[in-house]
């Protein structure tokens, strides 16, 4: 089984709804084994970005990312998401 790691791009938008999107966001994890391995504003070393946060979250597997990605728990929060803040998911 191969580690693989969603990469989130964001910017916040609404400080008081990323809030409660973190919270809700991270709860929805566990069941498929995910895990914040780092998260917070970003230093840039080289090059440009449009956004000003990361966080990298850890699964067992892409099937395990995926899955939690697209359950009816994780998509039940987009539109929370989308109003907190301005993002980019990308799976590795």
């Amino acid at each position: 089984m191969m580690t693989a790691l969603v990469i989130v791009d964001s910017t916040p938008l609404d400080a008081q709804l990323m809030a409660q999107y973190r919270e809700q966001a991270a709860a929805s994890l566990v069941p498929f084994g995910g895990e914040f391995i780092s998260k917070g504003e970003l230093q840039v070393l080289h090059g440009e970005t449009d956004f000003s946060h990361k966080a990298v979250l850890r699964f067992d597997s892409p099937e395990l990312a995926k899955a939690w990605y697209y359950s009816e728990a994780y998509q039940a929060l987009t539109e929370l998401r989308n109003k907190a803040m301005h993002s980019q998911f990308h799976l590795v």
